[in-house]
């Protein structure tokens, strides 16, 4: 996998509400652009917060912490949670209405030995499945808070899967639950994931 084989999503893709984003991310790739070239892999398991939720960061409305969930869509919010993880997200619907869907696990495809440097595990299927180590191996932190997912240039954006369809096929059902670690609004159906990969966080 070359940086030249990846496109990212157009900016449309992020303009409809969190849960239906959430959803269509299922096998896209989430790229990080290293120096020794990109790494990363298929989502294969995602969480929405739309507006309303009282589990979403902009519920209570904007602050500084979380200004880039107002912006437009197709941006890149990442935050730090129990004092000890980073958790990426992307920014949907247009500028004001703060939605966002975190990604929770990846299937890594590409770039793993920089991922293994970066997170050393004993076995394959802890680099990536779960939103923190996802964030670890892949060198996501702070530094890419509010990073322009659209722009091949981008230190982190998310690129069509060529082979989508296939990947879907090989990796479903999808299956559709609620949230994980959370207590406002926990009941509510918007965590998705693809039953048949190893990398989900949760079954």
């Amino acid at each position: 996998m070359t940086a030249a084989s990846l496109r990212p999503l157009p900016r449309k893709f992020y303009e409809p509400t969190a849960d239906v984003v959430a959803v269509e991310l299922l096998g896209q790739l989430l790229v990080r652009q290293t120096a020794d070239g990109p790494c990363g892999g298929a989502i294969v398991e995602t969480e929405a917060y739309i507006k309303g939720d009282a589990a979403a960061h902009s519920f209570n409305g904007e602050t500084r912490r979380n200004r880039v969930m107002f912006g437009p869509p197709g941006f890149g919010y990442v935050y730090f949670i129990y004092g000890s993880h980073w958790c990426f997200n992307t920014v949907c619907r247009p500028e004001g209405a703060a939605e966002a869907v975190l990604i929770r696990a990846v299937e890594p495809l590409f770039g793993l030995e920089w991922m293994g440097v970066q997170r050393p595990v004993k076995k394959p299927v802890e680099l990536t499945n779960g939103p923190g180590k996802l964030c670890e191996a892949m060198g996501i932190t702070g530094e890419q808070n509010g990073v322009d997912l659209c722009d091949v240039k981008s230190p982190v954006f998310v690129a069509r899967n060529a082979e989508l369809k296939k990947f879907l096929r090989e990796r479903g059902p999808l299956v559709t639950t609620t949230r994980i670690g959370i207590v406002k609004a926990a009941a509510l159906p918007l965590r998705f994931y693809l039953g048949g990969s190893g990398f989900v966080s949760k079954k």
